[in-house]
């Protein structure tokens, strides 16, 4: 990217619009889940999603005179594993919207970009320096103060979107290696083929519902059986599986026009979103401890994204297809 462009006010308003509409679609897409969490199972919930993506994605990014484009690739065993990465986040996040607040569950989930400076100093061998260690610990410190380990108030779903964070970093360390070797709609469908097999896969094992009956909200989200959606709720997948693609689309597109340090502080604008739509939806406010936390992850990782952007490095590979 040319200096003009970065510094180009038409481009910088364009990539704000942007990021800000795609933190918009991925907010959307989390309340439609949470809002199936007590009715449907989720593999069929990300399925009938996942399917709606991919047919958007095909139509809206492939090339137009040859829409199989996007599926030729020379890296299928790195889009397996990275679609496996998104799989598991999206599985263990969603689990987590099934017990937990939206904006707690969004909380911790956005330690993710800290967890990413980290493996890239352990994996890419990226030279990481005392100031940005430290933000990571500060947004650890966040996570503490959120998950209450030890406390009567700790619940064991508060990991799952720890874990989700961590294979969401994983996912993202990965692709940053891939460098720019396969295009942003290739990604983005081959999570999406990864979604459909295995959600496929969990509807056969889990679809009979013969392991629910546990009682606790995210299993029961977990292993519920299948059912049929109504014609209003088959409108809302769509609604959620139109929300990932464009959501995929939109922080694409921002990342290409400008700087990573530009974009990425407007990423944060979800977790203010995740807040908002879980007060006025479920009438959920954290907790003192919980907005301390949310606060501490909210301002680590503002800061390494604006330091990371001052040291010029490469952006951290937050590119269409690693988005729920």
């Amino acid at each position: 990217m040319s200096p003009a462009s970065v510094a180009d006010p038409d481009r910088a308003r364009l990539s704000i619009a942007c990021a800000l509409g795609a933190a918009l679609a991925f907010s959307i897409n989390d309340i439609t889940v949470k809002s199936f969490s007590a009715t449907y199972p989720l593999h069929e919930v990300v399925l009938v999603r996942a399917a709606v993506a991919l047919v958007l994605t095909v139509l809206l990014l492939a090339p137009r005179g040859d829409r199989l484009a996007v599926f030729r690739t020379r890296r299928r065993k790195a889009h397996v594993f990275r679609g496996l990465c998104v799989v598991v986040t999206n599985m263990s996040f969603f689990t987590a919207l099934a017990s937990l607040p939206l904006a707690e569950t969004s909380a911790v989930f956005f330690v993710a970009p800290l967890l990413i400076t980290a493996l890239s100093a352990w994996l890419l061998k990226e030279h990481v320096g005392i100031r940005r260690w430290s933000a990571l610990c500060v947004g650890l410190l966040g996570v503490l103060l959120i998950v209450k380990p030890g406390t009567a108030a700790f619940q064991w779903a508060v990991l799952l979107p720890a874990l989700s964070a961590l294979a969401y970093a994983s996912l993202h360390t990965m692709t940053r290696s891939m460098g720019l070797a396969e295009s942003a709609a290739t990604m983005s469908v081959y999570i999406q083929l990864t979604f459909i097999v295995a959600c496929s896969a969990m509807g056969l094992v889990f679809g009979s519902g013969q392991w629910s009956g546990s009682g606790h909200p995210s299993l029961e989200f977990l292993f519920r059986a299948w059912s049929w959606p109504t014609a209003a709720h088959l409108g809302l997948l769509f609604v959620a599986g139109a929300c990932s693609a464009a959501g995929g689309y939109l922080i694409s597109q921002a990342y290409r026009s400008s700087a990573a340090g530009l974009v990425a502080p407007f990423e944060y604008s979800g977790l203010l979103l995740a807040a908002f739509w879980g007060f006025v939806i479920w009438g959920e406010v954290p907790g003192a401890w919980s907005a301390i936390g949310i606060v501490l992850i909210l301002g680590a990782g503002l800061f390494v994204a604006v330091r990371e952007a001052r040291l010029q490095l490469t952006p951290t590979a937050r590119d269409a297809a690693g988005r729920r």
